[in-house]
């Protein structure tokens, strides 16, 4: 079933502030899918979805390297969401920062990572069943 990535409705926004984790989708040079488990974070009011990672990690770096198109999966029974966008590594200070409280409250405050950056996805879709 497909959402509006600005409207995705109560019960997947409820389901995406739910404590689970996720997978993340990106592409390798040769177009063959890498998918590793992470926490995601998402903020309807600007359809962002946020990953926190460390800059020398092969899924930043496939976003940097001109695989931007990403996927971001999320089950748990028969409740599943993938939010599909474009993403960006961001590793600015504030943003990271924004990151960073954004997984504590879903998660717990993660370890200290000078290296941290941020894989923002700009979401223009979104599928699911909650």
């Amino acid at each position: 079933m497909s959402h509006d990535p600005h409207h995705p409705g109560p019960e997947l926004l409820q389901f995406l502030t739910e404590r689970h984790l996720a997978t993340l989708t990106t592409l390798r040079a040769d177009g063959s899918p890498h998918v590793v488990p992470v926490g995601v974070t998402y903020d309807p009011a600007t359809g962002t979805a946020r990953v926190i990672s460390s800059g020398s990690s092969a899924k930043a770096r496939h976003v940097r390297d001109g695989q931007p198109r990403v996927a971001v999966c999320q089950v748990d029974g028969r409740r599943w969401v993938t939010l599909e966008g474009t993403a960006a590594v961001r590793d600015d200070a504030g943003s990271v920062a924004d990151a960073v409280a954004r997984y504590a409250q879903r998660y717990r405050q993660p370890r200290e990572n000078p290296a941290r950056v941020v894989i923002e996805i700009s979401v223009d879709r979104i599928l699911g069943n909650a």
